[in-house]
């Protein structure tokens, strides 16, 4: 598939813009639908966060840019507009052969990620050296043996690895938990790219050992001049790592903006109640609020606004009959879909 000119409107500073995504997957026991018509935007050197309860789709979304969904998945709607080179015309991920060679260049290379636990997606059997070598071998074909070891060496000083010279010989098995975390996030940055993609990468950490993390990435981004997808489910995360966030819910985006206007003024009430669940030591005597219910399955999705049945802030009927508009509620891009700021609705259905 040859590269697709940018559309003229968004065409400016965009490194990749996601348009409507679904994604369907085929299964025994019926339909999943995780992606219901995503759409975000990530610019040149920008900071963004996804966030949302497990199971919403932060990750399938993830995946599908990457294009290494599962075999019975299919990318039924939407484009991935992605720019490799600032000269370049956009190509579109979702048109493109998941195997092949142009695909393969763009997974690793120009667009590289942090995988939520390193001690499965590392290897086992081999040395966290040799397999960070073999990152810059596939996308630096230039360089020799003895200049893909150094380049090794210098990433894991690098993000902090004490004896890097050393610790190039080691196993997973044989760094802690942060150690792993780091060596995934050097096999990151190795191919240089330009799009990070960081899918819960403090999950199994501890807390301090959390904190050393974020900053570490939030380092490389800044440094390296990366654009950055954090993937998360916790909103406390995001306050200080990002400048933009989009908050996800079965599949769907329900509210943008600059993270000063989520955290200062959330307008989807999926939003509000996931920042009321937040610990929070200036009122340490109130009690959080957990969101009641649970998220609907992905076999049989609800009509009408995804949050309606756990929502109690419904403007009426109109909220499980008709899926609102994804409107401006602010300034500087704060956008929100929920009937209290507009009686706008989308005429396409659900999945």
């Amino acid at each position: 598939m040859p590269p697709i000119p940018m559309p003229p409107t968004n065409a400016r500073h965009a490194l990749l813009e996601v348009h409507n995504l679904k994604v369907r997957i085929e299964r025994d026991t019926g339909v999943v639908r995780p992606l219901n018509g995503v759409s975000f935007r990530i610019e040149e050197g920008q900071s963004v966060a996804i966030v949302g309860e497990s199971g919403c789709g932060k990750t399938m979304a993830s995946n599908a840019l990457l294009r290494i969904l599962p075999r019975a998945a299919e990318i039924t709607d939407g484009q991935m507009l992605f720019r490799p080179n600032a000269d370049e015309p956009v190509i579109d991920l979702a048109a493109i052969d998941p195997n092949s060679s142009a695909m393969r260049k763009i997974r690793g290379g120009e667009i590289s990620m942090i995988f939520q636990e390193p001690m499965t997606a590392f290897s086992p059997v081999h040395t966290v050296g040799n397999q960070i070598e073999e990152m810059i071998r596939l996308h630096h074909k230039s360089l020799d043996k003895v200049q893909r070891n150094e380049r090794v060496v210098e990433l894991l000083d690098l993000v902090g690895i004490p004896e890097p010279a050393q610790r190039v010989d080691d196993y997973p098995f044989q760094l802690s938990g942060g150690m792993r975390q780091r060596a995934m996030i050097a096999m990151a940055l190795a191919s240089s790219p330009r799009l990070l993609i960081a899918d819960e990468p403090t999950t199994a950490l501890d807390v301090t050992v959390q904190a050393r993390v974020l900053k570490l990435i939030e380092r490389m981004q800044k440094e390296f001049n990366l654009a950055l997808m954090l993937i998360t489910h916790d909103l406390g995360v995001v306050a200080h790592t990002v400048s933009y966030v989009y908050v996800m819910y079965l599949g769907r985006i329900v509210e943008e903006g600059p993270v000063e206007a989520i955290y200062d003024s959330p307008a989807h009430p999926y939003t509000a109640a996931l920042l009321r669940s937040i610990p929070n030591l200036a009122t340490r005597s109130a009690t959080l609020e957990p969101i009641e219910g649970s998220v609907p399955s992905a076999y049989a999705l609800p009509t009408g606004c995804p949050f309606h049945t756990r929502c109690k802030e419904k403007v009426g009927d109109i909220c499980h009959q008709r899926m609102p508009a994804h409107v401006e509620v602010g300034t500087d891009n704060h956008r929100a879909s929920c009937f209290k700021h507009t009686d706008q609705s989308l005429e396409v259905p659900n999945g």
